[in-house]
């Protein structure tokens, strides 16, 4: 068997690709933004907040000498996502890899948490995915290929109390990722997830010194400890790269050892 066609080191090379990365500005989203811009990505920040997307990409652009942009948009808003999708074929001529990060959780019992606080998650963690998967999918099938990257979530395969809402719309993200997976295959098109574990985001800060984190969430990983935002940024890069091109509809998990237990 030959193996001459493997790039060998240029694998992981994405130089001249162009990136869009919803929740990009803050989080494992820019962790990952980060991570395909130091392998030459050209990358589009989507983020609610104008100045935090504008500071953080000129940070990156300073750091890896890529093109680095934001926009503020709300994933939740079809037009605006199918403004984010012309942007970025404005700014780059065409839209590579599409990392869906931006996400919102709302924690409690189910007697305690509201129908809107379900349905304010949902709206973020479904139905923005689904519309920013729409937007680039025209563009991703006139190229003829194309990474679509989901921010599932270990609570997307196993429960947690008190999570109903989060686990509700991560399960659902999971299987939108099978879905749509097998859907655009056919167009070159590898659609996957990464279901990140506890790590130390802003949204997890409010519980971190809590006896449920230390007991049930980081208590329950095998390396014992919150992940580091830069350590989703392996996962992010292979699915992003030529190394995932075998890869339809997968769960990347990146937990710690949690799901494993």
């Amino acid at each position: 068997m030959s193996y001459e066609s493997l790039p060998g080191i240029k694998l992981f090379d994405l130089t001249g690709k162009a990136a869009i990365i919803t929740g990009g500005s803050k989080g494992l989203g820019l962790a990952m933004a980060a991570g395909l811009a130091s392998a030459g990505a050209n990358v589009m920040l989507v983020n609610r907040t104008a100045a935090d997307g504008a500071r953080a990409a000129e940070e990156l652009s300073a750091t890896y000498g890529v093109k680095a942009i934001s926009f503020s948009a709300d994933i939740c808003n079809r037009e605006q996502t199918e403004a984010m999708a012309q942007k970025a074929l404005d700014e780059f001529g065409r839209i590579d890899i599409l990392i869906n990060s931006a996400g919102i959780n709302i924690r409690g019992a189910i007697d305690e948490v509201t129908p809107d606080d379900f349905q304010k998650v949902m709206d973020v963690n479904v139905n923005g995915t689904w519309l920013c998967c729409r937007a680039v999918t025209s563009a991703m099938k006139k190229s003829g290929s194309g990474k679509i990257i989901n921010l599932a979530s270990t609570l997307g395969l196993v429960g947690l109390a008190n999570r109903t809402p989060y686990t509700a719309s991560k399960g659902a993200v999971v299987q939108m990722t099978r879905a749509l997976g097998l859907e655009l295959a056919p167009f070159n098109i590898n659609v996957n997830a990464i279901c990140p574990g506890p790590f130390l985001t802003e949204m997890n800060i409010p519980i971190a010194d809590s006896d449920e984190a230390k007991n049930f969430i980081v208590g329950a990983t095998a390396l014992a400890r919150w992940g580091e935002l830069k350590e989703i940024q392996g996962a992010a890069l292979f699915l992003a790269s030529g190394a995932s091109n075998y890869m339809v509809g997968s769960m990347v998990t990146v937990d710690g050892g949690w799901t494993a237990k």
